[in-house]
This record gives structure tokens, C-alpha cells and sequence, in this order.
């Protein structure tokens, strides 16, 4: 299983979503996307993409050493898991 991290620090919604579509669009099935963010309403809307696009929201955790980044984990599910 892959795993890929995705960089949207300093970046404002809806940027960090936009980016997390982006990633999710080429990985393959099981693949994990860890997306870094510190926009506030990036903890809302990753579970809302999760929900509204049939993939696995994994949760989320503060990144070590900031106090305001967290990494949220999106697990990909293949079309035939929708």
C-alpha cells in the first residue's frame, strides 16, 4: 500500500481540498494521502470531501512541533468500493 503526502501549508480554503482532489485523482486504490494543513476550516472540509466522495476519512493529528498544522489521512477507495 502507498502512501503519498500532500503539502497544502499556508495555503486558504479552498486550496488544501482543491489539492487533496488533485492527489486522490491519480492514486490507486488503498493508497493513503496524508494531507498537511493549518487553514481552520480544512478539519471540516476534508471529512465533508471524505463523505461526499465515497473515500475513507482516517482521521487526523497535530503535527509535531506546530501548533496549528495537522495532518489529515484520506484512504482511497477504488470505483468498485463505492
Amino acid at each position: 500500500m502507498s502512501e503519498r503526502t500532500v503539502d497544502s501549508r499556508g495555503r486558504r480554503c479552498p486550496l488544501p481540498i482543491i489539492d487533496l482532489a488533485a492527489a486522490a485523482r491519480d492514486a490507486a486504490d488503498g493508497t493513503v494521502i496524508i494531507l498537511l494543513a493549518d487553514d481552520p476550516a480544512a478539519a471540516a472540509d476534508v471529512a465533508a470531501w471524505c463523505r461526499m466522495r465515497g473515500q475513507l476519512y482516517e482521521g487526523s493529528a497535530p503535527l509535531d512541533g506546530s501548533d496549528r498544522a495537522t495532518s489529515y489521512r484520506v484512504r482511497i477507495r477504488g470505483l468498485s468500493q463505492r
